[in-house]
């Protein structure tokens, strides 16, 4: 087995501990252009910079990518930072669990690309990163003293990246851990309303996925959401308000499902009157996707729709907040088209939370038309009339609709920021000259 395969084979735990027997507590890969691939910062690491120069499924030239191990609980801290030309790489930072380091690095580059095509395609100026906590199992994931130094910790580190990255709330991570980020970094948004911040945006995320339900509807002259049917995969932060926005679209059922009991038992609570079935399921389990209905969203982890998955599911519509749902997009994408489902890309429908937060800068207002405009059907970027426009090409060319997102999205992500230019490459390439 080579080396570069028995290091990605590690737990996040075992890496650690390899870089720890190695003197290493941080260190980075970043995309040299003259090269055209990854570079390490140490030669022991560089076998893993070239398994994913090479291994192309998930590194888009990803600008550079920067780690620090947590001095006290065996986590690593990691940003993820894709493109940068529209402005600083924007995303949250996820707390999750990972068997080994690969699947570690691989979550973070998907959702690193997949932000700076959902804030492309929103019209906003920045660019896409992603922050990723590797949990380590030892420790209980809501102990609060272990959280509250973790996120602490991470704030600190996000303010040694000199902005090439601004983080904010994502799944495993709650406004609470906002707070010890933002103790420790300004360059965080997502954070509480009392310190000036936008808080949870998990509401108008929500409301984004309706957009994207109604348009797909539309396209397919089926009427409205009226008296449809919708299963629902995840009951957090941005499951439960969606069920409660279908109902008020006249959705007739909702059969959804969650890993966490907590979250089941506050949807079953505050929907008690309503037609829902809500699930506990193991983590494994994929009877969600046998359902029968007119519209099933993913609104838990990504990578869910695979062959296999795909092969069980029995609706019309596929339209959710999850992100990166597609494993492989190009091939999973062309199974959907094969079977005749419709599904609107995650980063076209799922804008809102990183749209919530972009504003935060610029201050509040009562029914702001700078959020509103992204729910309408006049603005021409709009969550509707994107999902139309990519819709009608999908129809036209044969050709899956996350392809002809991320067409769209790849060619806005490229023109520079109006003012500042490409500053993300110019910060990173600076971070590297002062021997971060």
């Amino acid at each position: 087995m080579s080396g570069k395969h028995q290091l990605l084979s590690l737990s996040p735990q075992d890496f650690i501990r390899f870089l720890t027997k190695n003197k290493i507590k941080k260190f980075y890969f970043v995309f040299n252009d003259t090269e055209g691939a990854l570079l390490a910062s140490h030669s022991i690491l560089q076998p893993i910079a070239d398994y994913f120069s090479e291994d192309k499924r998930d590194f888009i030239e990803h600008e550079g990518m920067f780690f620090q191990v947590s001095e006290k609980y065996e986590m690593l801290h990691g940003a993820f930072v894709h493109g940068t030309n529209r402005g600083q790489a924007a995303g949250g930072v996820r707390f999750w669990k990972y068997d080994n380091i690969e699947s570690y690095f691989r979550d973070g580059l998907r959702l690193a690309a997949g932000m700076t095509f959902k804030n492309a395609l929103a019209g906003l100026w920045w660019g896409g990163g992603k922050g990723v906590i590797a949990h380590n199992p030892a420790y209980e994931w809501n102990n609060p003293d272990v959280r509250h130094h973790i996120y602490k910790e991470y704030g600190l580190f996000i303010s040694s990246l000199k902005g090439c990255y601004v983080t904010a709330e994502d799944l495993g991570t709650d406004v609470k851990d906002m707070v010890d980020i933002f103790s420790g970094t300004r360059f965080t948004t997502c954070i509480p309303p009392e310190l000036g911040g936008s808080g949870v945006p998990a509401i108008p995320t929500a409301r984004g996925v309706v957009c994207g339900m109604e348009a797909a509807v539309n396209f397919l002259k089926l009427g409205s959401l009226q008296g449809k049917t919708v299963a629902v995969q995840g009951l957090g932060h941005v499951g439960i308000p969606l069920v409660g926005f279908l109902f008020e679209k006249g959705v007739s059922k909702i059969i959804a499902c969650d890993v966490n009991p907590d979250n089941v038992i506050v949807a079953r609570e505050k929907y008690e009157m309503r037609n829902i079935e809500c699930r506990l399921v193991d983590i494994d389990d994929a009877s969600i996707f046998s359902e029968e209905c007119d519209i099933f969203s993913p609104n838990a982890t990504g990578a869910i729709l695979n062959p296999e998955t795909i092969a069980k599911i029995r609706t019309k519509i596929i339209c959710g907040a999850a992100n990166n749902q597609l494993e492989d997009p190009e091939k999973d994408g062309d199974l959907l088209v094969k079977k005749g489902i419709t599904y609107i890309p995650d980063f076209l429908t799922n804008r809102m939370g990183i749209v919530n937060c972009a504003n935060e800068q610029y201050g509040y207002v009562n029914n702001d038309s700078m959020i509103e405009q992204h729910f309408s059907k006049d603005w021409e970027y709009s969550i509707y009339n994107t999902a139309i426009k990519v819709l009608e090409e999908s129809n036209s060319s044969n050709k899956p609709t996350a392809e002809i997102a991320l067409k769209i999205a790849d060619e806005l992500s490229k023109v520079n920021h109006p003012i500042f230019g490409h500053r993300g490459k110019q910060i990173i390439n600076s971070l590297i000259e002062n021997e971060w």
